[in-house]
């Protein structure tokens, strides 16, 4: 605990509990103080040395615990030091004789707030622990100091009180002239919370204020309403009518209420489960007069007690009073049962004290079951025992008890555990700390959890060689799925070997694709799409290797395009590389790709006509239009023009367009009476409706009377 520690050998230690739990206190052979204020942590405080403490020596110390702060308090000769984490102060004792000489012991309180000393007069000083106030001294007449001293706390009276131990006599001492005197032999003090617990070699004794509620039910001639209670079940049990005469008296003062609260609360104090019972038949006799009482604190205390009296059995040895177990709360009961393997009583006491299943009967088993994987027995015994015991308790984690056969050296055992975890997630960390990688991935792939599953994923391949991980993935199509997603995602080079070790040429082809398109030089994408053009043959996807060849020589037209006009044209579409040429006038490069690429006639006319009419040549779009045939028609051509704002231009053109499309062509250019005309003619419901739908109220009213008559002769037919 420190390298002053282990150099200077210690003399002393005591320990404390406080607001960080249980602390100790050090004392070595140079007198130079240490204090640990949590035994846990084992943080060393060194505490500033007292001076000219090695010449004058220690006669006695002690630790103050309060507000979160740790002190001690220590005698040197008749001086008094205390010590805290930044200094030492001397202090001087209020109300103390001039005549005393040193101090021989010192004793702090249950709960720090009172300090005793006891002087070489045999004088007791009793005060506060901060030693600013003195409460009381008495006189014991014993210069020998004794064996212990300890603070017996008194919760009703509140009056310091203090208990101290020679040879062969115990002393009970106050603020009075009088004091309390009992022969004992050999014996040890422990202080607690409501009293002093007295051990000897052959009996166990609490020394402890006497309850209010007890002292008032049991003083003799006492008229209080327990008491009348008390005596009125009693009497209804001899079938007295003495028991009507004492409810009376307890009925007409309206006491009745009171008297079943002192009866209940009595109880509790009680050590003899027969006068807890007495008392509790009184309640029980005076409750059923009463209406509107509450019966909770009535069955409370009958639970409470039950359990107060199974753990005080010797066989369990744990004589807890009702205040020290109000104060512990039933979990810490629990859980020191549990520590002292009394796995079926804990059980018990959680079943009848109702406590929530987490917190009681499974927080138990699983304790049952950490301790039973480290019994000296067949593992597959012990698993079907675990199994047996726990089953599908609420709560219960295999996986934890799992955890601690593995920590016990005992791994088949753990593997037989974890299957009866229903939880995947819980399943595979501790497979993985098991070096269970294989087992650990099927676990992981049967939960459905892909984050699960990667983490599995990445660890066997920390763990694994390439080519051992690999070959896992393969045997787990899932897990291989998705180390895929990821690499394509974080490690393209390795997704890059995994296509080469699986002879994947479809996937690998479509990667060189992909890293083609990551490069700036031409040249570099040309041979990485060389490579998925080889890869496509091998996968015998005869189109996609076309493509990809295709591809390849557009970029390397593209490349020689840019360098001879020094403009932008690779990764451009075929298309869009054939219509910026047409739009630039380069109509032999058009035509060019046109030829080379096979691009459709309709394809191509559409192109060519959309770029002459952006650029507004006319000319060389009526040029085009006679060089052959339009295999697109030439309402086309009227729809660009009009797109373009020129319908001068549209209108050469639709003469030209095919009869049945004549009507949409006139309508476009904006001749509504043409188009009528020729729906008329035509005598075509369809064109009928568009050219009606055309007609506004500028619209002649003859022309649309002559189209809604000519449609009424259409529906007709």
């Amino acid at each position: 605990m420190g390298s002053e520690l282990s150099q200077n050998s210690v003399t002393e230690a005591k320990i404390f509990h406080s607001a960080y739990r249980t602390g100790v206190a050090i004392l070595t052979k140079a007198y130079r103080f240490s204090v640990v204020t949590n035994i846990e942590d084992q943080k060393i405080w060194r505490l500033p040395d007292v001076p000219g403490l090695q010449t004058s020596g220690l006669s006695c110390w002690t630790v103050i615990s309060q507000d979160r702060q740790t002190k001690l308090v220590l005698a040197s000769g008749r001086n008094i030091y205390v010590l805290d984490s930044d200094s030492c102060t001397s202090v001087t004792v209020p109300g103390l004789d001039p005549d005393i000489s040193s101090y021989l012991h010192m004793s702090a309180s249950f709960n720090y707030k009172y300090l005793a000393l006891y002087t070489n007069t045999g004088c007791i000083w009793m005060g506060t622990s901060n030693l600013k106030e003195k409460l009381g001294e008495f006189d014991c007449k014993f210069h020998a100091p004794p064996k212990q001293m300890v603070w017996c706390r008194r919760p009703r009276s509140q009056q310091p009180s203090v208990v101290l131990m020679w040879d062969s006599l115990l002393l009970v001492a106050g603020k009075s002239n009088e004091s309390i005197q009992y022969p004992y032999d050999e014996l040890y003090l422990v202080p607690e919370l409501d009293g002093v617990r007295i051990i000897g070699s052959k009996s166990h004794e609490f020394l402890h204020e006497v309850p209010a509620t007890c002292e008032e039910i049991f003083k003799i001639a006492s008229m209080a309403p327990g008491a009348l209670l008390l005596e009125a079940h009693k009497e209804y049990k001899k079938e007295s009518q003495k028991a009507d005469e004492y409810l009376r008296e307890i009925k007409d003062q309206n006491l009745l209420p009171t008297a079943v609260e002192q009866c209940i609360e009595a109880a509790g104090f009680e050590y003899e489960p027969e006068t807890q019972k007495m008392l509790l038949r009184a309640a029980s006799f005076g409750k059923s007069f009463l209406s509107n009482f509450s019966p909770e604190r009535f069955v409370t205390m009958c639970r409470e007690l039950r359990v107060l009296n199974a753990v005080r059995d010797y066989t369990v040895g744990m004589p807890l009073t009702y205040v020290q177990f109000r104060q512990l709360t039933v979990q810490v009961l629990i859980d020191r049962l549990v520590f002292r393997r009394l796995y079926p009583l804990a059980i018990e006491i959680c079943k009848h004290l109702k406590i929530r299943e987490f917190q009681g009967v499974s927080h138990v088993l699983k304790h049952w079951a950490c301790f039973k994987v480290q019994q000296k027995e067949p593992d597959e015994d012990i698993a079907h025992a675990i199994n047996q015991k726990l089953g599908d308790t609420a709560g219960i984690s295999y996986s934890e008890i799992a955890a601690k056969a593995y920590e016990c050296g005992r791994p088949e055992l753990a593997i037989m555990l974890l299957d009866f975890e229903p939880q995947s997630g819980e399943q595979v960390p501790l497979l993985l700390k098991m070096k269970r990688g294989q087992l650990a991935l099927n676990k992981a792939i049967e939960s459905g959890d892909t984050d699960l599953v990667y983490t599995v994923v990445m660890y066997l391949k920390n763990e694994m060689n390439r080519r051992d991980f690999f070959l896992t993935l393969r045997k787990h199509p899932v897990a291989l799925s998705l180390y895929r997603q990821f690499c394509k995602h974080q490690e393209q080079d390795t997704l890059k070997d995994l296509y080469n070790q699986e002879d994947d040429h479809q996937e690998l082809a479509n990667f060189y694709v992909q890293e083609s398109y990551q490069e700036a030089k031409v040249e570099v994408r040309v041979a990485e799409l060389q490579k998925a053009v080889d890869e496509y043959s091998k996968a015998r996807n005869e189109f996609a290797a076309k493509a990809t060849e295709e591809q390849i020589k557009l970029l390397k037209f593209q490349r020689k395009l840019q360098d001879e006009t020094d403009k932008p044209y690779v990764d451009r579409s075929l298309h869009d590389t054939v219509y910026s040429l047409l739009l630039e006038g380069s109509h032999r490069h058009a035509e060019q790709l046109y030829k080379d690429f096979k691009i459709p006639d309709k394809r191509y006319w559409w192109l060519k006509i959309s770029a002459l009419a952006e650029k507004n040549d006319w000319e060389e779009l009526e040029k085009f239009s006679k060089s052959k045939k339009s295999p697109i028609g030439y309402l086309a051509f009227v729809e660009v023009c009009v797109k373009h704002q020129n319908k001068y231009e549209a209108k050469k053109y639709v003469s030209k367009v095919t009869p049945e499309l004549k009507v949409k062509a006139h309508l476009l250019v904006g001749e509504v009476e043409q188009a009528a005309d020729i729906a008329i003619e035509r005598k075509n419901e369809n064109d009928l409706n568009l050219v009606l739908s055309r007609c506004n109220q500028s619209t002649d009213r003859s022309l649309v009377e002559r189209l809604n008559k000519a449609r009424s002769g259409a529906n007709k037919k």
